[in-house]
Parts: C-alpha cells; sequence; structure tokens
C-alpha cells in the first residue's frame, strides 16, 4: 500500500503578493499533506490592497499545460479557482471532461478581496453551464451565490438554505455532488456554512475574528478542501477539518506581516509555530 501524499490540482490564477490563488492552494496543499501541482489560469498584478492589472493566459496554453500533466501525473483531486475568460473555461472544461478526476472542488471566484472583478461578465454563463456540471463540489460565497443563481444574495440562513437547494440543483451531472454555501458575508458575527448534497444539510458553525487578514481565505478553504477529499476523508469530514483550518489560519493571521491591506491568512500556523 503506498504511503506517498495524494497529487492534487489547482487550477487558477497567480496573485503575486501569495495571499491568494495559486500560490495560497499550493501553502495550504503541502500544509495538508498533499502534493500541489499547478496550472497557471489567468495572470494579476495585485497586492494586499487593490488589484491593478489582468492578463489573460491563451485558452490553448491551458489546455497544453493540463494535457501534459494529465499525460503523466496521476491526480487524485482538483481545485478550480479564477478562470477569468469564458474561453478558458470551455477549455478547463473540455480537459476534465477527457481526464476525469475523483474528486472537483470548484470555486467560483468572480470578485477579489478588494472588490475587484475576477471573473469577465460574459463568462458567467459558461462557467454555470460547463464548470458546475463537472464539480463534485462547490464552494461558493453569498454573493457569489446570488450570481449563479440569478438572485439577490442571502442575509440570514433561512434565505441560505433556499439558496443552497438552489444551487444543488444547478447541479444535474450524475454522481454524487455537493454545495458549501459560505456565510462569511452574513451579518454579525456568525459565520455559519451550509453543506448540501439535495438531502442533507449540514450546518458548519464559526465566528467571526477580529482582524482584516483574511486575504485568500476562500481558495485556501476549497484548495484544503481538495486535498482533504484526496486523502481519503469523506465530504462532511473534510468540510469539517477544512473549515477548522481555515479557522485556526485566520486566527493566526496577525503573525504575518505581509502588505498594509487585507494580508493574507497564515497557512503554516501549526508547522512554523514548531
Amino acid at each position: 500500500m503506498s504511503t506517498a501524499p495524494p497529487n492534487i490540482l489547482t487550477i487558477a490564477g497567480v496573485d503575486p503578493s501569495g495571499g491568494a490563488g495559486i500560490l495560497a492552494d499550493i501553502k495550504a496543499m503541502s500544509a495538508l499533506g498533499g502534493y500541489a501541482c499547478a496550472v497557471v489560469a489567468a495572470l494579476t498584478a495585485q497586492n494586499t490592497r487593490a488589484v491593478t492589472h489582468i492578463s489573460p493566459v491563451p485558452h490553448e496554453f491551458v489546455s497544453a499545460q493540463l494535457q501534459t500533466l494529465f499525460d503523466d501525473v496521476t491526480i487524485h483531486a482538483t481545485k478550480i479557482g479564477m478562470l477569468g475568460q469564458a474561453p478558458v473555461i470551455r477549455a478547463v472544461a473540455y480537459e476534465l471532461a477527457r481526464h476525469p478526476v475523483p474528486h472537483v472542488v470548484l470555486d467560483p471566484v468572480m470578485v477579489a478581496k478588494s472588490g475587484d472583478m475576477l471573473l469577465e461578465p460574459d463568462a458567467v454563463g459558461e462557467l454555470r453551464e460547463a464548470m458546475l456540471p463537472l464539480a463534485t463540489l462547490i464552494t461558493p460565497n453569498l454573493p457569489e451565490g446570488g450570481v449563479l443563481t440569478e438572485r439577490r444574495a442571502p442575509d440570514n440562513l433561512r434565505e441560505m438554505r433556499i439558496m443552497a437547494e438552489r444551487l444543488r440543483e444547478t447541479m444535474t451531472y450524475q454522481g454524487h455532488r455537493w454545495v458549501l454555501l459560505k456565510g462569511g458575508h452574513l451579518p454579525g458575527n456568525e459565520t455559519t456554512d451550509l453543506l448540501h448534497d439535495g438531502d442533507v444539510m449540514i450546518e458548519l458553525p464559526g465566528q467571526r475574528i477580529d482582524t482584516r487578514n483574511t486575504h485568500g481565505t476562500g481558495c485556501t478553504l476549497s484548495a484544503a478542501l481538495a486535498t482533504l477529499l484526496g486523502r481519503g476523508a469523506d465530504m462532511e469530514q473534510a468540510a469539517k477539518q477544512a473549515k477548522a483550518y481555515l479557522i485556526n489560519a485566520i486566527a493566526h493571521a496577525d503573525e504575518l506581516q505581509v502588505g498594509s491591506g487585507h494580508g493574507p491568512v497564515h497557512h503554516f500556523y501549526e508547522l512554523w509555530s514548531q
């Protein structure tokens, strides 16, 4: 029986500050015992305060990266983040359909922490139609859930339950599919997430942590989920463990000194404390 770590793939954008995107994914995957692989799907010039420029990656090159990787490396789980443009979304969907991966975690990245748009408006429909059916798990926050369902973002737990059900209905592909609707945008101190598979609705409670250093929380959570699923956890276990990891990474974020805006979470809080 192999004791090698699972190979976990991130398909996402590059954030030079290291707080979000591929660099954050690699940190989370490594911290949780995965071997991280990465396909670059978008380029950004950003720091902890703003996104100043976005440069697309040609969809042909995204396809080439995926084809070359899949030809050689067995991927046990993949996390999909910023794709940016409709042609890139189509390319990723095509390659994943040709090379099925056991666990596909889709973080529908649309807006940066700074408020800058990371997904072109005409690509939203492509994300909904091409990527959602391939996902084992989608991890939208409340504004992203609103865009995907074309409805107002929830502002309470009751409305979140309704949205989780609607999101799950969009995942019509065969197989067991899950939604993790993140409640970090709820008013107040509660940050309850909902995990839903069409039958059960599991509440994952949380409390807001007093820090401005929350850059890349969505990237970190989805990368953690992919890693834990790739290591063999079931969905409920993975969701609980990934949220616990993220809560600790946020709680230790102020130990880092990266930039003057929304700094990153501390992916290696446990390892570096040793």
